[in-house]
């Protein structure tokens, strides 16, 4: 038996920044807390924003590259400050996961690590959480109408938050924000949401709604994202890039699998600052080999949503992908230690994704896969 339900209101065209009053008003929120980042403040578009804001607003303008518990909890002590009744989340997937920690942690009692989805939390997740309102600024994570959060604790786990209420109540999707988006950015976030389109298409989880709508994002992101990176100003490929971002986040109500379950801990553990779409785009062509042979006809779907020739091997086309569009080949090019990598192995078999990789992992799977991404390896 299969359980399908979707989502939440989104309004998605160019300008539609503009019906932000109009879902204010529609859920009451009269002092809302926005909470986004000092890159989107020094460019100019909070103020944006702001001007569509009643006077009795607050601003939360710190969010980290890889939301903090710390970061959670100082932007919930600004909203308790100025008495808030709502989030804005404004931003790439960072700013919007970090409003869905403090929508909760403001109208639920502490700690943050007692909601994670792996330590049994996704029950204690009411009804109560705050709400929130997603505008991103990228294309990549579809994290506004994502039911969870990845937040980095103060131990360094990088866990996820999942709950139907952690759903924003309203998405915001204007592509005219993501026009001055870097060309790297464009090209991380944009793998990032190819990644989430081709994993939950991938899911051994029965949900054809969400599988028909995983292919359709997968076929637009491949057909755009070089689009968007060579010439950032092309609305037609911002649209579509941010639309794909979208599907990605709608279909992945069914589950990920082994590219999140290494990125997750690797992005929380490193000390150097790693993207996560990058790294999903580096731990991608290894774990779609390991996968491939578990996947039945999907596959075959996918080579066509691509126009890739019958046989043609689709690890090696996302490879050829990810160089064109000028991101790193390998976890070494990123910087990362490779001594790292065995400390993570049980991080990465715990991790929430893991369950719905189509091929089941061993330690010693999970393991060779680290060492593939680190290295580049196409065998």
């Amino acid at each position: 038996m299969a359980l399908i339900q979707y989502l939440t209101a989104v309004e998605f065209d160019n300008g539609a920044l503009r019906t932000l009053p109009a879902a204010l008003a529609e859920l009451r929120v009269r002092r809302p807390l926005v909470v986004t980042d000092r890159g989107l403040v020094k460019a100019g578009l909070v103020d944006q924003v702001t001007k569509l804001l009643p006077k009795t607003h607050a601003l939360y303008a710190d969010t980290p590259a890889n939301p903090t518990e710390d970061a959670v909890h100082e932007a919930v002590q600004t909203w308790r400050q100025h008495s808030c009744d709502g989030v804005i989340a404004f931003g790439g997937g960072s700013s919007i996961d970090l409003a869905k920690g403090v929508a909760l942690l403001a109208t639920h009692p502490g700690p943050l690590e007692s909601y994670a989805l792996i330590l049994g939390g996704a029950q204690r997740i009411t009804v109560a959480v705050a709400p929130l309102i997603a505008i991103p600024t990228t294309a990549g994570t579809g994290s506004e109408v994502g039911r969870g959060a990845l937040l980095t604790l103060r131990d360094h786990r990088k866990l996820g938050f999942i709950s139907p209420h952690m759903i924003p109540r309203r998405a915001i999707c204007d592509p005219e924000l993501t026009l001055g988006l870097p060309v790297l950015l464009t090209a991380a976030t944009g793998m990032d949401a190819l990644t989430h389109c081709i994993e939950t298409y991938l899911s051994p989880k029965v949900n054809p709604p969400a599988d028909a709508i995983a292919l359709d994002g997968a076929r637009r992101a491949w057909q755009w994202i070089g689009q968007a990176v060579v010439n950032g100003s092309n609305l037609e490929a911002r649209w579509h890039m941010m639309m794909a971002s979208l599907q990605g986040a709608m279909a992945f109500q069914k589950g990920l699998g082994a590219v999140h379950s290494l990125s997750h801990p690797l992005g929380g553990a490193s000390k150097v600052s790693l993207h996560h779409g990058t790294l999903n785009a580096v731990f991608l062509p290894a774990v779609l080999r390991f996968n491939e042979p578990c996947c039945g006809d999907k596959f075959a779907n996918l080579r066509a949503a691509f126009e890739l020739p019958a046989g043609a091997s689709i690890a090696d086309a996302i490879a050829s992908l990810s160089a064109r569009i000028g991101l790193p080949a390998n976890l070494q090019q990123m910087g990362v230690d490779r001594a790292l990598l065995p400390l993570l192995i049980d991080a990465a078999l715990a991790d929430h994704s893991t369950a719905t990789n189509p091929r089941p992992l061993a330690p010693a799977d999970v393991l060779d896969l680290f060492e593939q991404a680190f290295a580049g390896s196409t065998q």
